[in-house]
């Protein structure tokens, strides 16, 4: 344990001295000693109301969550029976903040409630009444009033700022700029966000409201796409982490969003270390950072074909209550599960109305129905996912949509069309870079090269993708470029898809095009198309003439 200069023994400690002793570990952020410091102090005299903040303070950053509430109750009381009833109405806020985030919405709304009726009772401008508009905002957050949201956060900023509180204005500007971005105004969204973080990085902020900014504002950047923010943000999470080892307390967080990004980056060893050190940081004081990594854990394992692993880790993210979607229907599929997969994705994307969730359920959605044969539902969601990206006009999504709807361009027999969407996205996803982002549009691309007739090139976006396959370990992507690639069938010689030969072994079966969309799940115009490719890659006139040269050349 670090001791202070002219600290005493323990044995020889005055009454005050233990006190003075957090205190003073308390300023040097050595939170450990500061806690067990006021643990003693507890113990040897009454504590002032103003210690027990304190008291509680370390709890909460050593991952003492309960006796961190019992602390802040203590100090509560205390102020409430004093002049200081302001501080009381302070403390029944972070109490009930505290106890909303832990998911106990009974004792949260008792705690606000109390806290309002203390404020009641004095007339006094303060910016406790700030404060207490903040659940206000994320209460019409919730049910979609964004205006209302946002002008109740602006009039707590309004009041933080008359008031001298920094750590209520940085609350309130954060919480605008998440509004912003629930309405797809990025621009403005994230610069309330950058000015936040301003503050944060300058270190204007106390160490909880600190902690809360930083993880708050890299969860929104990552969920619109701002990927440079995220990175930047969390790489200043991460050193003022590093410069507090003692703390609990938003470190498991911060390990989460590095294995995010470590992930993205192609770094998938680094990225399920962190993310298995953020569990065990966060296993007992943070259910939410705990199931995140879980469920980051479990995202690498599938990748890497690690089925039980993923399967397990998955789990263990439901049971901490984080609904482990998409990428447990994206197991599914992998498995060999496509029903269950197409059950569990229609289920979670037909509960979710919130677009900024869509954007990150739907490019699933989009893979297991195409996969599934429903290129239809496909399309339609397709569209959605291209509506949603067009909002952010941000590079990022517009790769997402970009990607999928190649895909679903190439399901249609429309190679060439999906060749540009999915150059656009490999553009992007080489840019940043992501690797394996990057090599599962090349493999697309590589099927439209082949679909075109241009058997070299799609030969040099299978190798392509299969090096970076290679290097990151990504199993199931290795076999399916080896289904590609082995033994190129006859078929190929004539430049036929494999679902252009599904449809030419139907045309032989004499099967009108009207009933061969009913048995692939493909609309009509899109099995017209494949007709007209299939007649003009044989080279011959008619139905009769394809069915005739197929059974000949043994294509079916």
């Amino acid at each position: 344990m670090k001791r202070c200069p002219g600290q005493q023994k323990r044995g020889g400690a005055s009454k005050s001295g233990d006190l003075d002793l957090a205190r003073e570990y308390y300023r040097q952020r050595a939170w450990a000693d500061a806690y067990q410091a006021f643990l003693r102090a507890d113990q040897e005299t009454s504590l002032t109301a103003e210690a027990l903040e304190l008291l509680a303070m370390t709890a909460y950053l050593v991952g003492r969550d309960e006796d961190y509430l019992k602390a802040l109750e203590r100090a509560y009381n205390t102020h409430r029976d004093a002049p200081r009833r302001l501080r009381a109405v302070r403390c029944a806020f972070w109490l009930g903040f505290r106890l909303l985030m832990r998911g106990e919405m009974g004792r949260a709304s008792g705690w606000f409630s109390r806290a309002q009726r203390l404020l009641e009772r004095d007339t006094r401008k303060c910016a406790e009444r700030g404060y207490l508009l903040l659940p206000v905002v994320e209460q019409r957050l919730g049910s979609g009033e964004y205006e209302a949201a946002f002008a109740a956060a602006a009039e707590a900023a309004a009041v933080g700022e008359r008031c001298g509180d920094p750590d209520l204005v940085a609350c309130a500007r954060h919480q605008q700029g998440r509004i912003r971005l629930q309405q797809a105004q990025l621009g403005a969204g994230l610069a309330l966000l950058d000015e936040t973080m301003v503050m944060v990085t300058a270190g204007e902020l106390s160490p909880l409201v600190t902690g809360l900014m930083y993880c708050s504002v890299i969860a929104a950047c990552q969920q619109v796409y701002a990927l440079d923010r995220a990175r930047e943000w969390t790489g200043a999470l991460a050193r003022w982490c590093e410069g507090q080892p003692d703390m609990v307390a938003f470190a498991g967080v911060c390990q989460v969003h590095r294995a995010e990004i470590l992930q993205l980056q192609g770094a998938w060893p680094e990225a399920i270390e962190e993310a298995r050190r953020a569990c065990a940081r966060s296993q007992g004081f943070d259910r939410r950072a705990a199931a995140g990594a879980l469920y980051r854990q479990a995202e690498v394992h599938r990748l890497k074909g690690e089925f039980a692993a993923a399967e397990e880790a998955y789990r263990g993210a439901s049971q901490l209550g984080l609904e482990p979607q998409p990428g447990l229907a994206l197991l599914r599929l992998v498995q060999g599960r496509p029903d269950a997969a197409v059950t569990a994705i229609r289920r979670v994307a037909g509960t979710t109305a919130n677009r900024l969730k869509r954007m990150g359920l739907l490019p699933a959605y989009i893979e297991i129905t195409l996969a599934a044969g429903d290129v239809q539902d496909a399309r339609n969601a397709c569209r959605e996912l291209e509506d949603i990206a067009r909002s952010f006009d941000t590079s990022v999504p517009d790769a997402i949509a970009a990607q999928a709807c190649g895909a679903v361009d190439l399901a249609e027999g429309d190679a060439r069309a999906a060749l540009g969407s999915l150059r656009r996205a490999f553009e992007v996803w080489q840019g940043i870079p992501a690797p394996y982002a990057a090599a599962r549009v090349r493999v697309l691309m590589g099927q439209a090269c082949r679909a075109l007739g241009d058997e070299d090139a799609a030969d040099l976006e299978f190798d392509a993708a299969r090096t970076i396959f290679e290097r990151l370990g990504a199993g199931p992507d290795l076999t399916q470029i080896g289904s590609l690639t082995k033994g190129v069938a006859c078929s190929n010689v004539y430049r036929l898809t494999p679902r252009e030969l599904d449809v030419l072994r139907l045309v032989a079966a004499g099967e009108t095009n009207k009933a061969i969309a009913g048995r692939l799940s493909r609309s009509e115009k899109t099995v017209d198309r494949h007709v007209s490719n299939i007649l003009a890659k044989l080279d011959v006139p008619s139905r009769a003439a394809a069915a005739a040269f197929a059974c000949r050349h043994k294509l079916i």
